[in-house]
């Protein structure tokens, strides 16, 4: 169990998630945090890597660097979805062994799991069935990566966990219409509309497909949480356990925003996968429930985007 003055590392501190665990932790009163931006060390640089955690030691880590994107970034950028991620992991959990970090957690993701997934999706249904092709290689790297952890624990004897979190939202995500995830690209489109007195706004796809939201402050929640009570191999569901269509979150996002036009659906472009849903029953049994509702979440979420661009 991690101490207010153990010395944590929190990979990828300036990303949606890492800069959300720092937040947490930092409320929880851990006091000793050691954050490195991506000038100050380069994780995809073996030796810069190595000699980091050969200086600083550190007792607890968080693996939450990575790099991520929406449909469009992972089917137009595959092979660096695949070298980044790869790299960062092999680095970080390898040097986590060799400089024995007392507890490493890694952060996988739901669209790992095969496209067709039985429904709600159980941690064990991981290497079941085909991925999804949209995003076969950032799903591969992040299986090696779970893999991997579960392999040094087997072999070595390490404490390495991995976690699955469900679609993530909130402060400090990526709002790029290119490469951002749909529910930030969503705000923005309708943000702009709404900015141009547009009369209407085209979605992506048939709306149809059903996702969970997480919260991202929820998850660090959660991670913190399993940092400090869960020791074992198996990986561990992070999710609301509640799901609603893309044409549902749509209806809520434009009504976060304000926006009075229409919604119009093309049907041209990609789905992804039909439904993800996470069963979070062991989460739950282990003692973790969410907090954040959905509406009130994509609220706070919109304020934020329009506070970073002072609007």
């Amino acid at each position: 169990m991690m101490k207010k003055d153990s010395k944590i590392y929190v990979a990828g501190h300036k990303g949606l998630v890492g800069s959300s665990i720092v937040r947490a932790l930092q409320k929880k009163g851990y006091n000793n945090l050691v954050l490195k931006t991506r000038k100050e060390l380069d994780l995809l640089d073996q030796k810069a890597v190595e000699k980091f955690f050969a200086q600083e030691k550190p007792e607890y880590v968080f693996l939450a660097a990575a790099k991520v994107g929406g449909i469009i970034a992972n089917k137009t950028y595959p092979a660096d979805f695949a070298y980044s991620n790869l790299q960062i992991q092999n680095n970080v959990i390898h040097n986590a062994y060799l400089s024995k970090v007392k507890k490493l957690l890694f952060l996988g993701s739901s669209c790992i799991y095969p496209r067709n997934c039985p429904q709600p999706i159980k941690e064990e249904y991981l290497l079941s069935g085909y991925l999804e092709p949209t995003n076969k290689a950032y799903a591969i790297s992040k299986i090696a990566g779970m893999i991997m952890c579960e392999s040094y624990n087997k072999q070595y004897g390490t404490n390495f966990i991995s976690v699955m979190p469900t679609n993530l939202y909130g402060p400090n995500d990526n709002f790029d219409l290119e490469n951002s995830h749909v529910l930030p690209a969503m705000l923005r489109k309708l943000h702009e509309a709404k900015k141009n007195q547009a009369k209407e706004v085209i979605m992506w796809g048939s709306g149809k497909p059903k996702r969970e939201f997480l919260y991202i402050d929820d998850l660090a929640n959660a991670c913190i949480f399993l940092m400090n009570k869960y020791d074992g191999s198996e990986t561990i569901n992070i999710g609301t356990g509640e799901d609603c269509s893309i044409k549902e979150l749509a209806e809520l996002a434009k009504k976060t925003v304000g926006f009075a036009g229409k919604l119009v659906w093309d049907k041209s472009k990609p789905d992804g996968t039909p439904r993800k849903w996470l069963d979070v029953s062991k989460l739950h049994t282990l003692g973790w429930k969410h907090k954040v509702p959905l509406e009130k979440g994509i609220k706070m979420s919109y304020a934020w985007f329009k506070e970073s661009r002072a609007e």
